[in-house]
C-alpha cells in the first residue's frame, strides 16, 4: 500500500506541474503538459503512468486560487463580458460559448472559444469578410463519439483586448455536443442567456 500511495502522490505532483505550465506559460493541449511535467520530474511517460486529464484540471483550479485569487476573477468577468458582446454580435449563427472561459479555468493566454453554426458553412466566413474582421482559419481535432473524431474549420480573430476563436459547426450539430477531453462527457455550450447569468452571479 505504501508504494500505491506513492503512485498517487506522484500523480497529483505531476499533474501539479502540468497545470502549472498551463496556467503560466499557456500551454493548451494535456497531453502536451503532462509529458512537460514527466520531463522536468525525470520520468520516463512510457513506464510511467501520467495523471488524467480531470486531475490536471483539478489542479488547475487550484493553482488559480491559489495564487491569482481576485485577479483571476476580475480577467474572467472580462473575458465573460467580451464573450456575450461577440455572441450578441454572431447571433444569426447561434454562438454557444465553450471551454475555459466556461468553465472559469481561463488564464492571461486564454482565447474566447466559441461554437458557432452555418448552412452552408460559407455563410460565417463571408459574414466576417464583409464586417471587414481580418482572421485566420486553422482546423481543429474534436471527438464527436467515444471512437471516432472529426475535423472543424476554427475561424481565430482578436476583437477588443481578446483574442476569439469560433468552431464552425452545421446547423444540425447544434444538439450534438463534440466530447470534452477531461471526462469525455458531451462539451458543454452556454448560450446568450446562461452567460448573462454567469455574469450576474459573479
Amino acid at each position: 500500500m505504501p508504494s500505491a500511495r506513492r503512485h498517487h502522490a506522484r500523480r497529483l505532483h505531476m499533474a501539479r506541474i502540468a497545470a502549472q505550465f498551463m496556467q503560466e506559460q499557456g500551454v493548451r493541449d494535456f497531453h502536451t503538459a503532462k509529458r512537460k511535467a514527466a520531463e522536468r520530474l525525470g520520468v520516463d511517460v512510457r513506464s510511467s503512468a501520467l495523471p488524467s486529464n480531470q486531475e490536471v484540471e483539478n489542479a488547475l483550479a487550484e493553482h488559480q486560487r491559489l495564487f491569482e485569487g481576485s485577479i483571476h476573477q476580475e480577467r474572467l468577468a472580462g473575458m465573460r463580458a467580451a464573450a456575450l458582446e461577440a455572441m450578441i454580435w454572431l447571433a444569426e449563427f447561434k454562438p454557444r460559448l465553450v471551454g475555459d472561459v466556461l468553465s472559469g479555468l481561463a488564464n492571461a493566454h486564454s482565447d474566447i472559444c466559441l461554437h458557432v453554426f452555418a448552412d452552408p458553412p460559407e455563410l460565417f466566413d463571408l459574414f466576417l469578410q464583409e464586417q471587414g474582421i481580418p482572421h485566420d482559419i486553422v482546423e481543429r481535432r474534436l471527438r464527436v463519439t467515444r471512437d471516432c473524431h472529426q475535423y472543424y474549420p476554427a475561424f481565430r480573430f482578436a476583437a477588443g483586448d481578446h483574442g476569439f476563436e469560433a468552431i464552425l459547426f452545421s446547423a444540425e450539430e447544434i444538439r450534438q455536443p463534440p466530447l470534452s477531453l477531461v471526462d469525455g462527457s458531451p462539451m458543454q455550450r452556454a448560450g446568450c442567456s446562461q452567460v448573462e447569468r454567469l455574469i450576474t452571479e459573479s
